[in-house]
């Protein structure tokens, strides 16, 4: 395996997953009735990260391999920048949303912060696998 062909197999897992969050576990989420929300949201977060860590890890495992591997191709820099803007869109945003999510409750301001970070994500994503497809 090259490094780009893991790339390619990182960001292709990668956007599963995310869309997964994107068109599944978020909506099912969202439709929590409000006296169940704690246990539903706590649940979600044991559950997510069980998957969002091996997730990240081999994605950002693949962009450091390309990069370190050299490759200056403008398309393998626009599909790292593609996890990068996921990665970032998750640990500046999505993850503290869930945190305060769980420590105040749901309201729709942070639900609405969390959708939109969600969307970022998504778009991240589709830049890393489909620009690690031409690479």
């Amino acid at each position: 395996m090259t490094p780009v062909d893991a790339l390619a197999a990182a960001a292709a897992l990668h956007l599963g997953f995310q869309l997964v969050v994107t068109a599944v576990v978020y909506p099912a989420l969202a439709e929590v009735p409000d006296d169940d929300w704690p246990r539903a949201h706590d649940a979600h977060s044991r559950r997510i990260t069980l998957i969002v860590g091996p997730v990240y890890g081999l994605l950002a495992a693949a962009c450091l391999w390309v990069l370190a591997s050299g490759s200056t191709h403008l398309v393998v820099l626009i599909s790292v920048a593609g996890a990068v803007i996921s990665a970032l869109a998750t640990a500046f945003v999505a993850a503290p949303v869930h945190g305060k999510l769980g420590r105040t409750g749901r309201n729709g301001h942070l639900m609405s912060r969390l959708r939109s970070a969600d969307r970022v994500r998504l778009c991240g994503a589709v830049l890393c696998a489909v620009f690690a497809l031409f690479a």
